[in-house]
């Protein structure tokens, strides 16, 4: 069972561990951290494990964005595949300049459900039945 992380987060959140692939190459770049984020409306993905597929930002499109702080920006996007809890997603991810990146709930969480479970500091995939 997946643990929340400590170390990035204080209080510590549900991180979990996917891979990314690019679509063009095929090659991909598996436990790459990435918050879990029920309340997210785009998934992030960080620059470096861009650089590291060798995958490129789509030209000429970019994405308005407001972070917490309330100061907006313009950043890019790729075509990538993420897997996460063994499903594929195939779909635009923004690109962040960080370590770890951020799925997007709504359209994640639709499909897969997730128990958080705060007080144990564990998380985990609930299956039906």
């Amino acid at each position: 069972m997946p643990t929340y992380d400590d170390t990035l987060f204080d209080p510590p959140a549900p991180l979990a561990k996917v891979t990314l692939r690019s679509l063009q190459s095929g090659k991909s770049v598996p436990d790459v951290p990435m918050l879990l984020d029920s309340g997210a409306d785009v998934t992030l993905v960080p620059q470096a494990i861009i650089d590291q597929l060798g995958a490129e930002a789509i030209p000429d499109v970019s994405y308005e964005v407001t972070g917490f702080d309330g100061n907006t920006g313009f950043i890019s996007a790729v075509q990538l595949e993420l897997v996460l809890l063994n499903k594929v997603f195939r779909g635009r991810f923004l690109l962040i300049d960080q370590n770890w990146g951020i799925v997007c709930g709504a359209r994640y969480f639709e499909l897969v459900t997730l128990l958080l479970d705060g007080p144990r500091l564990t998380w985990r995939e609930q299956h039906p039945g």
